[in-house]
């Protein structure tokens, strides 16, 4: 199981769940309480592993202005969290996360048609496209999940429910953000704990496989 730690701001967070074991990392560059700017966030990823993603969550960006950021903070995804249509972003020339939000099973019609490399199935906004602590039905996404080899799970994530999570929908990554935070801020207790229990599950499934 991957996990993606989303609204990373300052080194120390970023280190610290690169540390405990994350896959992905996630810089908020659309209007946010998390927002970072692209200088900071090219300080960040300058001490971050080549082998970790590095994703900017950009929200009705266009394309231009996302290729240029995604160049100055060297980023290897670009993360699509609005309205946008993928089609009119191929052209950056990294890896697409286009973002879906979930209140209703028509919500998830039409997701293979979405011309992206990942689908971000995530609750429906509130104040911000995302990173708002609040969960979607994760039985609409069960039948999707455990077709679909691209999805990336979000909305209202933490470390108590991360495993209920993930044997529902089955994704190929798990994404958040206020579940690892204490006062707004990131929390490495909760970051530490977050991924122990999201990588753990696929552990003891490979064991019990192991075992038959």
């Amino acid at each position: 199981m991957k996990v993606k730690i989303c609204g990373i701001k300052t080194v120390e967070a970023a280190c610290q769940a690169v540390e405990y074991g994350a896959d992905a990392l996630g810089f908020v560059f659309a209007e946010s309480k998390r927002q970072i700017s692209v200088l900071k966030a090219q300080q960040i990823i300058a001490n971050v592993p080549a082998h970790v993603w590095k994703v900017g969550v950009f929200v009705n960006e266009d394309a231009a202005t996302i290729k240029q950021i995604a160049e100055t903070a060297a980023l290897t995804h670009i993360q699509l969290h609005g309205d946008e249509d993928p089609d009119a972003y191929q052209a950056i020339g990294l890896p697409l996360i286009k973002a879906v939000s979930v209140k209703a099973p028509g919500d998830l019609e039409g997701i293979s048609d979405i011309s992206a490399d990942y689908i971000l199935l995530d609750s429906p906004p509130t104040v911000y496209r995302g990173g708002n602590g609040s969960s979607f039905d994760w039985d609409l996404a069960n039948a999707i999940g455990k077709s679909n080899k691209t999805v990336i799970l979000a909305g209202g994530l933490d470390s108590i429910n991360v495993r209920k999570a993930i044997t529902k929908v089955n994704p190929l990554m798990v994404d958040v953000s206020s579940g690892v935070e204490t006062n707004g801020e990131k929390d490495p207790v909760k970051i530490k704990g977050f991924i122990h229990n999201a990588k753990k599950l696929r552990e003891e499934e490979q064991d019990e496989f192991n075992n038959l």
